[in-house]
């Protein structure tokens, strides 16, 4: 999963980033609206940590702007601002959550991921694809039960992978994920990844397998 954080306070972002990486978030950061919009407008991320008092701009500027250009991504606003009526105006203008300033980072952790999992349309815990069984909160994957031996990168394909599962993921859409703006990884580095990847479904037996869309990108099936 890779969301963008926008905050301008080095206190407040360094340790959200680190705690997030930790628990398998790849985490970017703008300083201010103006490097948000740049990086909105370049990578498709899974969601988007707002704070509002930013240096160029109000962060609900930005959220107001989002909404009416029709980028449907969620939008959790982490804010100083605790006033039933500045909570209200967030969540108005479009935000999908709103938490008060200190938070803490296991609840944040929480609050995405059941933000993604309502907007991928499931409810539960886990994603499952044949024998295949990825639990969202510990990002251990299982086949039959059995613990399935995997890098931070191999999970995060296989987990967006899971959640679209039955649809073709562009290869544009797993590079962004997986590597990032700032990646000097070679053009071919998705290919190895999914190469890893499926190889070690199919050792499993795990009845889930990768399909290549050719030109186009990937999707996990349930083999026949």
């Amino acid at each position: 999963m890779r969301v963008l954080l926008v905050e301008d306070d080095d206190e407040v972002a360094v340790p959200l980033v680190d705690a997030l990486s930790r628990r398998g978030v790849s985490v970017e950061r703008a300083r201010d609206v103006g490097e948000a919009e740049a990086y909105l407008a370049a990578i498709d991320y899974a969601a988007v940590l707002l704070d509002l008092g930013l240096p160029d701009e109000d962060g609900i500027a930005l959220l107001t702007r989002m909404r009416a250009r029709g980028d449907t991504r969620p939008v959790l606003v982490l804010s100083a601002r605790g006033a039933i009526d500045a909570r209200i105006r967030g969540l108005n203008e479009g935000a999908d959550e709103y938490m008060v300033k200190p938070f803490d980072v296991d609840e944040l952790h929480a609050r995405l991921l059941a933000i993604l999992r309502r907007r991928d349309g499931y409810t539960g815990k886990s994603l499952r694809c044949g024998a295949l069984e990825f639990i969202v909160e510990t990002r251990v994957a299982y086949i039959d039960a059995q613990p399935l031996a995997l890098s931070v990168r191999e999970t995060q394909l296989l987990e967006l992978l899971l959640r679209r599962s039955g649809k073709v993921v562009p290869k544009t859409v797993v590079e962004d994920q997986l590597f990032g703006l700032d990646s000097d990884l070679g053009s071919n580095a998705v290919e190895v990844y999914i190469h890893r990847l499926r190889k070690k479904l199919e050792d499993g037996s795990s009845c889930a397998r990768i399909e290549t869309v050719r030109g186009v990108g990937y999707m996990m099936v349930a083999a026949a």
